[in-house]
């Protein structure tokens, strides 16, 4: 963090202890919170990154800075082309410039970044999200607030990638460089996808489902998909007084070699002997 960034994040702090106050005539405060939001939408500050030992690292003021932003800023129409929108945020602007390739019916607001070579097709990236290079959101996907997706990776269509905004301390959902996230998977509440993991489509995945080696029958843990592994959803019998009920649980069938590039036309067969592909 730059010394500039360090007066920043105190002022943000500062703000934060007086929000009820705020209002969208503190134009000073709507200053300090717009830099900031910035910071996130040239990709010069994040909202969360990988620390050791795989934890996330989340950077509360800037998660902050979004949540006041709401608080300062009015409901404004902006027109694009035969569109009209009413919101508090603009859309971002000057993608070409950026070496972002945005297809008609996509939109992500202003304090998302996207990194060089993103493609997005008819989606929704939402502020705070970070979306790294030549990753494809593909149609019908949604990034939600702050979530982190990695490089290389592929968010198939109807993806939904979770938002997590509040409390400023919450973990947002992560996805590893080269992961590839099956159509109509669902991955919320801070769940994490390892490094050059694979969903098959269907997939559900958040804090409480459990991920579960298949040849051992290990439950590795909940809601983080190991990196270089290939998951698929599956269901476990568990009893209650009530009778017997199947929850489900993310399986993992194949490990990957680290650094291991997917095949498609492999992969959708490996994924196809259990129904399922992505």
């Amino acid at each position: 963090m730059t010394d500039g960034q360090t007066d920043l994040r105190r002022a943000i702090d500062e703000l934060w202890e007086r929000a009820s106050s705020l209002s969208p005539a503190d134009t000073d405060a709507l200053a300090v919170v717009t830099e900031a939001v910035d910071l996130l939408d040239r990709g010069e500050a994040r909202v969360a990154e990988p620390g050791p030992d795989g934890a996330t690292v989340v950077h509360e003021w800037l998660k902050k800075a979004i949540l006041l932003l709401f608080r300062l800023r009015s409901v404004e129409p902006e027109s694009v082309g035969p569109f009209e929108f009413a919101d508090k945020l603009p859309l971002k602007h000057d993608l070409a410039k950026q070496g972002v390739r945005v297809v008609p019916g996509a939109s992500a607001r202003w304090g998302a970044y996207l990194a060089p070579g993103v493609v997005l097709m008819p989606s929704y990236v939402n502020i705070g999200a970070r979306v790294g290079a030549d990753t494809m959101v593909d149609t019908w996907a949604t990034v939600g607030s702050c979530a982190q997706i990695g490089a290389r990776v592929h968010l198939s269509g109807g993806v939904g990638i979770g938002g997590v905004l509040e409390p400023p301390n919450a973990v947002p959902v992560m996805v590893g460089d080269d992961a590839v996230v099956g159509s109509r998977s669902m991955v919320t509440q801070g769940a994490r996808v390892g490094e050059g993991a694979v969903l098959g489509e269907g997939s559900v995945l958040n804090p409480s489902i459990p991920v579960i080696d298949a040849e051992s029958g290990e439950e590795l843990g909940r809601g983080a998909v190991p990196a270089w592994s290939v998951a698929v959803p599956a269901s476990r019998r568990r009893t209650f007084p009530g009778g017997d009920f199947y929850l489900p649980c993310l399986l993992v069938i194949r490990r990957l070699a680290p650094g291991e590039r997917h095949d498609k036309a492999q992969l959708n067969a490996v994924l196809r002997e259990h129904g399922v592909s992505t």
